[in-house]
């Protein structure tokens, strides 16, 4: 059975899907970044802003250029530092779907200082409906060297359209080498949710094409819908305030 979501110690979010990162660069006129295969990246979100219902509250100020995004998080099951890839999946208690919600337009305008993501991704990240265990997932993945490969189909619809379709086994670091990366010199604890980053196809940011001027962002009343298969279903509504 499916365990009940855990308040996280911290939020970490990983950036491991080649193609959105290569997309969403080509979209902004720039060549894909070499620096993304040498070593899996991440950064602190607000884990105090995790979302669990199913309306997702978001101020006027933040909604600007207001986007989804359709990823998978690891919740830590025990402590540990200096974990090498190949052990990493024995820290992980089980998987769970994450949407992180971003304000694209105040992300922009403050990474041009070369600092964050921050305010852009401060408000809100909506995490369920669940935790499936890796025993109840052992049909799904695949073990490597590096860690596992997850055999998860992953698809949003935005009101019933579906936007997003891509598969967990495309991120080009696995948990395990995220994990790696992560512990080196610093402890993981029980607890932690880490993050994939946004998967192929997985926020307006990427599919949006300035070139044809077809853009689009989420609006009040929107209810974004992820179907992550084995793991679960998470439906969300945004409100505007």
């Amino acid at each position: 059975m499916p365990i009940p979501l855990i308040k996280p110690n911290s939020l970490r979010d990983a950036y491991a899907f080649s193609q959105h990162v290569e997309t969403s660069r080509k979209n902004r006129g720039l060549k894909m970044i070499k620096e993304f295969y040498s070593f899996p990246v991440y950064y602190y979100s607000n884990h105090n802003s995790i979302v669990t219902s199913k309306i997702v509250e978001v101020p006027e100020k933040l909604s600007n250029m207001l986007d989804f995004e359709l990823e998978v998080a690891i919740v830590i099951k025990q402590d540990g530092i200096n974990i090498k890839s190949k052990n990493a999946d024995d820290y992980i208690l089980g998987l769970t779907i994450m949407n992180d919600f971003s304000s694209r337009k105040i992300q922009m305008d403050e990474m041009k200082l070369n600092l964050g993501p921050a305010k852009g991704k401060d408000f809100a990240t909506s995490i369920g409906p669940h935790i499936t265990t890796l025993k109840e997932l052992e049909k799904n993945f695949k073990k490597s060297k590096v860690g596992n490969v997850y055999d998860i189909e992953l698809k949003a619809f935005i009101n019933g359209e579906l936007i997003s379709n891509d598969n967990l086994s495309n991120m080009h670091w696995t948990f395990g080498q995220i994990i790696e990366r992560i512990s080196m010199g610093t402890k993981v604890l029980k607890g932690d949710y880490i993050g994939s980053g946004t998967c192929a196809t997985g926020c307006f940011y990427e599919l949006n094409s300035n070139k044809n001027n077809d853009v689009r962002w989420l609006c009040d009343g929107d209810i974004i819908k992820i179907d992550a298969g084995p793991l679960g279903v998470l439906e969300n509504k945004i409100k505007i305030i």
